[in-house]
């Protein structure tokens, strides 16, 4: 008697033939659809409208994407526990913190919006952002909401231009380029437009800055204007200029004390196998 049973599972999946394995994820796709009306809708009006093979197309990419779905929230399991295994449990301030109304939504958010699966050095970033957040008031939580946004916003390259100038403050595009390694290219090629709209993001985004001298007071002193002169260099600035020196803002430092700096572990935990009960 064929089981009618729609629920998909791992073990059950490896033990069918290419072909069921297809049926059954379509089938689970289309009962989970079904709790969606949007989705619920997109999926009856498209399998109406499938050939067979056309369905054989889509049944694939369902399964592509529900294992996609089902390795998210493995990395958001390993995440959380790492988070967990970095928290001073025996800290009452630590402890009064991790139960605020605020870090709770803060945990949602990064969970929520997550930008662990685009890569390993975000989901690490996402990670060093909550354990650190969990010990330390250093920033608000206002500041911590803002720089979880910017996991999303940004790409990997301009963390490492940010961590670069955290360690080398003062430095100027080209030297920064240098040390990224990314080699000579021409001043009108794409990597060199691309590194200018990297520095122009960090820069309207209040996470770097050209140097600035402070008075006493902290307030920023306005730089003498040189005067033209007459003769001088035809050519634009360069995306690699080695005159313009760059530090970070408070912003620009705090987000590299949470996000890349590491929380040592104070418990340790195995994590569970796929084989595991």
């Amino acid at each position: 008697m064929e089981d009618d049973s729609d629920t998909i599972d791992d073990g059950e999946l490896d033990d069918l033939p290419d072909e069921e394995v297809w049926r059954k994820v379509a089938r689970g796709a289309l009962q989970i659809g079904s709790a969606i009306p949007f989705a619920g809708g997109m999926f009856s009006a498209a399998a109406g409208a499938w050939s067979e093979h056309a369905q054989d197309e889509i049944n694939k990419f369902l399964h592509a994407y529900m294992a996609m779905m089902r390795e998210k929230l493995r990395e958001q399991d390993r995440t959380f526990a790492e988070i967990v295994e970095r928290i001073d449990t025996q800290d009452k301030k630590t402890e009064e913190r991790i139960n605020s109304p605020e870090y709770q939504a803060l945990i949602r958010k990064a969970f929520r919006n997550w930008a662990g699966a685009e890569s390993e050095r975000k989901r690490v970033l996402v990670r060093n952002i909550l354990s650190n957040a969990s010990s330390t008031d250093l920033a608000s939580y206002d500041v911590l909401n803002l720089f979880l946004d910017w996991l999303h916003k940004y790409s990997e390259l301009h963390f490492a231009v940010m961590a670069d100038i955290a360690n080398n403050a003062g430095s100027t595009r080209g030297e920064i380029w240098a040390r990224l390694g990314k080699g000579d290219v021409r001043e009108d090629s794409a990597d060199a437009d691309l590194f200018k709209l990297l520095f122009l993001d960090l820069s309207t985004g209040h996470v770097i800055r050209q140097h600035r001298e402070t008075n006493a007071a902290g307030e920023f002193v306005r730089a003498q204007r040189k005067n033209a002169v007459r003769g001088g260099s035809k050519t634009y600035t360069s995306a690699f200029d080695d005159e313009k020196r760059y530090e970070l803002t408070a912003l620009g430092r705090q987000f590299v004390h949470y996000a890349m700096t590491e929380v040592p572990v104070k418990i340790s935990y195995k994590e569970a196998s796929d084989n595991d009960d």
